[in-house]
């Protein structure tokens, strides 16, 4: 599985990502999309499974 931060896509060769563990999935994120998984989770409906229960920070 090739590694890509859930919102927009780029991969480990073009950018860091930070692993997430979500219901034994592992999900990663790039930096700059990190305050949408804290502050705007609305956004992640759709690209993660339950991501509609999530709550803002």
């Amino acid at each position: 599985m090739e590694k890509k931060c859930i919102v927009c896509e780029t991969t480990n060769q073009k950018a860091p990502l930070i692993q997430l563990d979500y219901q034994g999935h592992e999900l990663y994120i790039c930096p700059q999309h990190l305050p949408v998984l804290i502050h705007h989770p609305e956004e992640l409906v759709g690209k993660i499974a339950g991501a509609e229960e999530f709550k803002a920070g």
